[in-house]
């Protein structure tokens, strides 16, 4: 069949007037009046300039060896119109579709409109259901295109799919997404081919929007519709038909990836997949994000996809447990590098945060919260509305509805121009940190520290109610959440150090001295996070006292020295000894820590700070609690804490023993203390643990 109507290489051409002849004869057979012949110049342009010399337009008696529709008209002398109508099956519409791609060839680009009207015309004389007539049609196109010889031939086969297209958008798309999964490289070429028509693509486009909006996420369809979504705008300039539309396909993108994560996290659904595989089956997952990053792309918003390549969000998106998180991702990126996107994307969000679905409304609500980033698109809705709404999802039973809410309320203290409106998102950031969802404390969190980003914070008022809620969270077992309080801590004392200069009994600074030992330990966290940020604390509350001990814990931080180390202890107890036994106390509680660097780094602490205690500063009954927890830990399974409780005992020892010796000698305190003997500074081995040296971190050989 193929061969016939190709191998005509040099045979006579035909043109527009060919189908409507042919339509004529279709219409005659179905007991419909036949129009008359046209007279005189056809306002179609004629195919002469593209015909060769000598060849001139004919009827379909004239052409030799015609493909099986033109058989049929052969005898159109003698009975023009007796077509019978059985004979029109799949396989004589495919060789139709064929005919009509020689037309397009000879015609040029100029006959397509004309040849489209006459295919049209010949398919609606038939009176059955267009769809089917569609589809036998793009059938036929299909299965030869592969077929064809590169160049015209195959560009005339692919302009009828265009004009089908123009005309029955709907149809064809039905027709060809069912041959898009698995995915084929002829199905693949037609959507490419339709990608490339700007007469056409935005009306498919339009159409698999649709598909991909009415079918749930899982189902086979909607596959097929992300796919051919994806190679039609990958085509260059196809993404430039999205106009009016972009939005709310980005957003249905995205919700598509959703409901795949949901339903491969679903017990539900069947496995098709090894069990060892996480998140949804990778061609699924990756033909959604291909369309993503081509719309992206095709957009001029090349850097969003590379944001979000660099920060792990296209992983994150097709994961069931990270999808929300990348989602605020690229809502992020596209705060920084595609504004022009936000209100259309702002507006099309705003219904969609009361939607039924779970998978719509969650990602709605994920993109609103990452766009509220943005201040001029944040301002688009009243402050008190948007307020209102977010302390909404604050009172959802759902914990990820509230840790939204939470992030949102975090980005919109960055950009909210009255302090009273900053004031009231305070109280519901600090009942956060009493959540259990380390979700929720971790964007508490984050929210205040933005908060105290602002000009004008309120610093003395967050001291003072920060104080209960942020002590025990320094110790907390989730390394993330230690690792943001301690930060925060750190945020608060470098924001309000002019005024932990001018008061000596400030909340600010009675949070501070209250926080320092629970700081200088965990300089030694296992959690890197953690002790990288302790560290960065511990520096910012030195520059605000002016303590001048920077490069004593940069030391102790990285090379766990106990010169430094004693050092610091010297300065504190020299400048605060009415808090000696405070700092004692809170020491002793890390003696029975789980972790083995934490417990050596309290014996070696209390150590210290006992020694450079003066007698009559620590009780007697502190220091037999000492004594006897020290004693306990000789027989600790760590060789270091054992070798480290040792030592620390013989300074608890000789401190009472100090303190007796005082309180037997009535003498004036000079007198007094020429009379103590000195007592020896304690020795204590290498710590084994492994030291977090700057040539470490980095990958580089150490010292030596």
């Amino acid at each position: 069949m193929a061969g016939g109507v190709w191998g005509r290489a040099r045979g006579a051409p035909v043109g527009a007037l060919t189908l409507t002849a042919l339509a004529e004869g279709i219409r005659a057979s179905q007991g419909q009046p036949v129009r008359p012949p046209p007279k005189g110049p056809q306002p179609e342009p004629e195919p002469e300039p593209e015909a060769e010399p000598g060849n001139r337009a004919t009827v379909p008696a004239a052409v030799p060896e015609p493909c099986s529709p033109l058989r049929e008209q052969e005898p159109a002398s003698e009975r023009p119109h007796q077509v019978p109508p059985s004979s029109w099956g799949e396989g004589p519409l495919a060789d139709l579709a064929l005919y009509t791609a020689a037309c397009l060839e000879e015609a040029g680009f100029m006959g397509t409109q004309a040849t489209a009207l006459s295919l049209s015309s010949a398919l609606e004389a038939r009176g059955e259901l267009l769809e089917d007539q569609v589809r036998a049609l793009v059938l036929g196109l299909l299965a030869q295109v592969p077929s064809l010889a590169e160049g015209r031939p195959r560009r005339a086969a692919l302009r009828v799919l265009s004009a089908l297209a123009l005309e029955h958008a709907q149809d064809v798309v039905r027709a060809l997404l069912p041959c898009s999964l698995p995915p084929a490289r002829a199905a693949a070429e037609l959507w490419s081919s339709l990608g490339r028509n700007q007469r056409v693509n935005g009306q498919v486009l339009l159409q698999l929007l649709w598909v991909l909006k009415d079918t749930a996420g899982l189902e086979l369809e909607a596959l097929a519709a992300t796919c051919a979504l994806g190679e039609m705008l990958a085509v260059s300039g196809c993404v430039g038909a999205t106009r009016g539309f972009y939005p709310h396909l980005l957003l249905a993108l995205v919700t598509q990836l959703h409901g795949l994560a949901q339903g491969a996290r679903s017990p539900d659904t069947p496995k098709t997949r090894a069990p060892s595989q996480r998140g949804p089956p990778h061609s699924h997952a990756s033909c959604t994000v291909d369309a993503l990053k081509a719309l992206l792309t095709g957009d001029g918003a090349r850097m969003v996809v590379t944001c979000m390549e660099q920060a792990g969000g296209w992983r994150r998106l097709a994961a069931a447990h990270t999808h929300l998180e990348g989602v605020l991702l690229l809502a992020s990126a596209m705060v920084a590098h595609a504004d022009h996107h936000l209100r259309g994307l702002f507006a099309e969000l705003l219904p969609r945060l009361c939607s039924p679905d779970e998978a719509q409304r969650l990602t709605a609500m994920a993109f609103f919260t990452g766009l509220l980033q943005s201040g001029p698109t944040a301002r688009l809705l009243r402050e008190e509305r948007v307020l209102e709404r977010l302390h909404t999802w604050q009172r959802d039973p759902e914990p990820t509805v509230r840790w939204l809410g939470l992030l949102g309320l975090g980005h919109l203290a960055l950009n909210q121009r009255k302090a009273r409106h900053v004031s009231a998102l305070l109280p519901a950031l600090l009942g956060a940190l009493g959540e259990a969802d380390a979700r929720l404390v971790g964007a508490a969190l984050g929210a205040l520290r933005r908060v105290l980003l602002r000009p004008r914070a309120p610093v003395r008022l967050l001291s003072t109610q920060l104080g209960p809620r942020l002590a025990p969270l320094l110790d907390d077992a989730r390394d993330s959440v230690r690792a943001s309080a301690i930060g925060l801590l750190g945020t608060l004392v470098r924001e309000g150090r002019g005024g932990l200069r001018l008061g000596l009994r400030g909340p600010l600074r009675k949070l501070v001295l209250k926080s320092f030992v629970p700081l200088l330990l965990r300089l030694h966290d296992p959690s890197l996070d953690a002790a990288e940020s302790s560290e960065w604390t511990l520096a910012r509350c030195d520059q605000a006292l002016r303590w001048s001990l920077l490069e004593e814990i940069v030391t102790v931080a990285h090379y766990d020295s106990p010169e430094a180390l004693s050092r610091i202890c010297h300065r504190l107890v020299q400048w605060y000894p009415s808090h000696a036994p405070r700092f004692l106390s809170q020491t002793q509680g890390y003696l029975q820590s789980p972790q083995g660097p934490l417990r050596r780094a309290a014996i070696v602490l209390i150590g210290f700070l006992v020694h450079h205690s003066s007698p009559g500063h620590v009780n007697q009954d502190l220091l037999d609690s000492l004594f006897r927890d020290l004693g306990q830990l000789q027989r600790d399974p760590e060789p270091a804490v054992v070798a480290a409780s040792q030592v620390s005992s013989q300074q608890v020892a000789q401190l009472a023993r100090a303190q007796g010796h005082g309180r037997g000698l009535r003498l004036p305190l000079p007198c007094l203390r020429r009379a103590r003997p000195a007592r020896p500074p304690p020795v204590y081995p290498d710590s084994p643990f492994q030291r977090r040296s700057l040539a470490g971190r980095w990958g580089c050989s150490g010292p030596g």
